[in-house]
């Protein structure tokens, strides 16, 4: 049968990673870099998990759920932001919030 090891999960990390890179860096819509980024922390605790599994210590999966707190608050405190940003241009573009640096 088949068996699912480590590098198996690196590689799907690695290809959330890179998926979520290319999100941040090619989009122009401030959503899509919020979920982008969501993405990239995703990639890192698929990681975390995977190799505390690996070892059998339990460390990685506490870090992990560090990072899906932080992941969380950030999304929040993102959306806000957003939400002002919406109502100040009426549009969620990246050059709309460039133009705000005075």
């Amino acid at each position: 049968m088949f068996e699912v090891t480590t590098t198996h999960y690196l590689v799907v990390s690695f290809l959330l990673f890179a998926i979520g890179i290319f999100g941040i860096a090619a989009r122009k819509n401030m959503i899509t870099v919020l979920m982008s980024i969501e993405l990239v922390l995703n990639s890192v605790n698929l990681n975390l998990i995977a190799f505390s599994y690996q070892h059998s210590n339990l460390t990685g999966q506490i870090f992990a759920v560090f990072t899906i707190t932080v992941a969380a608050g950030e999304a929040a405190v993102g959306l806000g932001i957003l939400i002002a940003f919406f109502r100040l241009r009426e549009s969620t573009t990246l050059d709309g919030a460039t133009e705000l640096k005075g």
